[in-house]
């Protein structure tokens, strides 16, 4: 299927590896310019070389900390009119709510809730102004399901979730879309640390731990960072404009409840 967004330009944080850098590559294949922003300049040059190779797109990148004022500014310096936005950041520390200071709760927050709002009031005025605009926030699994290790990232990202639910209907008419795309198990670095986590407050090993999370999907088997990147070039898609204020869950099916 063509997707209707050769020529669109892309603004992807968090695109250095994993989901991100799975969304980035998947809207490069389908001829939108992108540009990645990552804090890590090695690991996000890589991925920008592995994108143009396999595309021939243009791609630009932007080593900076996306949760910071002067990382937005950085970004948005280098894309300040993008017609598709992924918001996506590392998620906060697993652990438990005891352990937590004040100091790593607004941390998590910063990351996982204020970026992207700031992202989506710095570009969405111009992508209703122009007719056109996808807004993908990769949130998580846990939004719908709660996983008690990630207390943090349950609570940060279930305020942008709420959030999203008030924008959207306000931006919809003027063809601009915000949609939140929540990842069960994908096989990635961020994966292997609640793995670690699980194993180390349980007293198992990760071995063990990854076999019980494999055993009760009904999948069997963590997702793939490409499979999750085609959903998201889908949902930024010209023939999504109709999918709106939506929390489109990838968990291969573990998520038990109807709604």
């Amino acid at each position: 299927m063509d997707l209707g967004i050769e020529g669109r330009t892309a603004l992807v944080s968090g695109a250095s590896k994993g989901l991100g850098q799975a969304c980035a590559l998947a809207l490069a294949q389908e001829g939108v310019a992108v540009t990645l922003v990552a804090r890590n300049e090695a690991a996000l040059q890589a991925a920008a070389q592995q994108i143009r190779h396999a595309t021939g797109v243009r791609v630009a990148v932007v080593a900076a900390d996306i949760t910071t004022a002067a990382g937005q500014a950085s970004a948005l310096a280098a894309c300040p009119d993008p017609d598709i936005l992924v918001t996506n950041a590392g998620g906060p520390k697993p652990g438990d709510f005891r352990d937590w200071a004040r100091a790593d709760w607004l941390a998590a927050l910063d990351a996982n809730m204020l970026t992207p709002i700031a992202l989506i009031k710095a570009t969405v005025d111009g992508m209703m102004a122009r007719g056109f605009g996808r807004i993908v926030n990769i949130t998580s699994a846990a939004v719908k399901a709660p996983i008690d290790i990630l207390g943090l990232s349950n609570g940060a990202r279930s305020g942008l979730t709420g959030f999203v639910a008030g924008l959207a209907r306000s931006t919809v008419a003027r063809n601009v879309t915000i949609n939140n795309l929540l990842p069960g198990p994908f096989a990635t670095d961020r994966l292997s640390a609640t793995l670690d986590a699980a194993a180390h407050m349980s007293g198992r090993s990760h071995a063990a731990v990854q076999a019980e999370w494999l055993a009760r999907n009904p999948a069997g088997r963590f997702g793939s960072a490409e499979e999750f990147g085609k959903t998201c070039a889908y949902l930024c898609s010209a023939h999504a404009g109709y999918l709106n204020g939506q929390n489109v869950l990838l968990d291969g099916g573990a998520y038990p409840g109807v709604f």
